[in-house]
């Protein structure tokens, strides 16, 4: 693949520096309602992480346009296009099942774009043909897309949103109709033509690991509103809902601290290493759990909880245990000590956590 001529971050055809992403997407669809604030330098990945019917894919519609609004605003490089046609608007979008046009050549659903732009078709034609050189796929410009494999098609996909010089790239869900081998392969390749990308792409995904390496920064949307953004490290490190602790595998608890003790709202108190006061967040990894058929003795730690097997699964090389009781939480141990504690539904077991393994920080 050849390398791609990038023009600094932010400067738009003719040296014009653009604004960037201003939004407000309100809208209203029955019982459900959309509220979610967006903004965005270009250059910036932004990535919508949130559950199944969260409002994600909504809310990347009312960019494109596809869902009007009923309240908010959407500015992209300073423009307003709250009523601009979606045909109108300056937007690429790669969809989860790409929609390529199926009797169309590869090359020829790249030139989609510029020549609904008015180019002519010979200009189209050198255009996307420059798109699939850059994408690696020059020796695949004639292909149908059903001779395509499923990384070449997004790759014609992702070509023909960026043909046109969108000022802003939207992509929903752009690796699910992937296998595991390729989406491997494919994730490394989107990430490389995101960095090469000079205006502001919003990315819609379910998976926190397409969400951590694509995106610059990630927006946490659950029911309609934003939970929680931040940067990936900065959502890994500070989880502030069960959805996101669950995504970044951290068992997450809300309490009240003081000092050393955090005394939990369902009940049981836990020792960390931070003096605080105040509403607190308590995190630890199911790793940091160690488990016991008997309570330990001599165990000075305070860190202490009897529990019952929930249930059991294979999660990696290793065994996650769901448990309940004195406080609920997951416990991940190798297939060895899971055997050797003979943990199965029911058993009754204590689990230690170390103050040193737990982390803290301001609700």
């Amino acid at each position: 693949m050849t390398d791609i001529d990038r023009t600094p971050a932010g400067v738009r055809a003719g040296g014009a520096r653009g604004e960037g992403l201003d939004a407000r997407l309100v809208v209203d669809r029955g019982a459900f309602r959309l509220d979610v604030a967006l903004t965005a330098a270009p250059g910036d990945v932004v990535a919508l992480l949130g559950p199944n019917g969260a409002g994600k894919t909504t809310a990347l519609r009312a960019l494109a346009g596809l869902v009007p609004l009923t309240g908010g605003h959407l500015r992209l490089d300073g423009a307003t296009l709250d009523r601009t046609p979606p045909e109108s608007r300056p937007v690429g979008v790669v969809f989860q099942d790409y929609l390529l046009f199926p009797h169309l050549s590869a090359l020829d659903n790249v030139a989609f774009g510029p020549r609904c732009r008015g180019a002519s078709k010979a200009e189209a034609r050198a255009q996307a043909a420059r798109w699939l050189d850059r994408m690696g796929l020059a020796g695949h410009a004639g292909a149908k897309p059903r001779r395509l494999s499923g990384g070449q098609a997004q790759r014609v996909a992702l070509a023909r949103a960026l043909a046109p010089g969108p000022q802003l790239l939207l992509l929903d869900e752009p690796l699910a109709a992937l296998d595991a081998r390729t989406r491997l392969e494919v994730r490394a390749q989107l990430r490389r033509h995101l960095t090469e990308f000079e205006a502001v792409a919003v990315l819609v995904t379910h998976d926190p690991l397409d969400a951590m390496v694509l995106g610059d920064r990630l927006v946490v949307v659950e029911h309609g509103r934003v939970v929680q953004e931040g940067t990936p490290p900065e959502i890994a490190r500070r989880p502030r809902t069960d959805y996101v602790a669950q995504l970044v595998g951290l068992n997450l608890y809300r309490g009240e601290a003081e000092g050393h003790t955090v005394r939990l709202a369902s009940g049981p108190a836990v020792t960390i290493t931070e003096a605080l006061s105040g509403a607190v967040f308590v995190a630890f990894p199911p790793s940091a759990v160690t488990l016991h058929r008997d309570r330990p003795s001599g165990f000075s730690a305070r860190n202490l909880w009897q529990c019952e097997v929930a249930g059991l699964e294979t999660h990696g090389d290793q065994i996650r245990a769901d448990l309940t009781g004195e406080l609920d939480l997951a416990a991940d141990l190798t297939t060895v000590a899971a055997a050797e504690l003979d943990l199965h539904p029911g058993a009754a077991v204590w689990a230690t956590v170390k103050a040193t393994q737990t982390h803290a920080y301001p609700a």
